[in-house]
């Protein structure tokens, strides 16, 4: 307990490596990002839906091919209206991958077990070198 107390900077630095190092491990848990790759396989095989929740105008000036555009405010009462089968994987795209994080929590609780956040939102579509399409 002394070596601890002594050592209280050492051991904090230690904690903290630790909780970054286990984060993508928990993060991973809940659910996890989707690649571009997997996305389009998703899409592909299983007519996955994927569902745009950047602001209108975000989505006019560039989205995923095909997507529809639900805002992230508006999300919990739109999605039951525009996914009517909960059985379908829903992916959720925004332009970074922080609002489709945020709406896959929203998803999930709505019933769409399937759901899933593209890891990188569109930033990662375009770096994968996929289709995009402008309103």
């Amino acid at each position: 307990m002394k070596f601890i107390l002594d050592n209280w900077m050492i051991m904090s630095v230690a904690l903290a490596s630790a909780a970054m190092l286990f984060w993508p491990v928990l993060k991973g848990a809940t659910g996890g990002s989707l690649t571009a790759e997997g996305a389009v396989q998703l899409i592909n095989r299983e007519k996955a839906v994927v569902i745009d929740v950047c602001e209108a105008s975000e989505f006019a000036a560039c989205h995923v091919g095909g997507a529809k555009n639900i805002p992230l405010s508006q999300l919990e009462e739109k999605l039951p209206s525009v996914v009517k089968n909960k059985a379908l994987p829903v992916i959720l795209v925004c332009q970074s991958g922080g609002r489709s994080g945020r709406a896959l929590g929203i998803a999930k609780k709505l019933g769409y077990a399937q759901a899933q956040s593209l890891g990188g939102g569109l930033s990662a579509w375009k770096k994968a070198n996929l289709p995009v399409e402008k309103a």
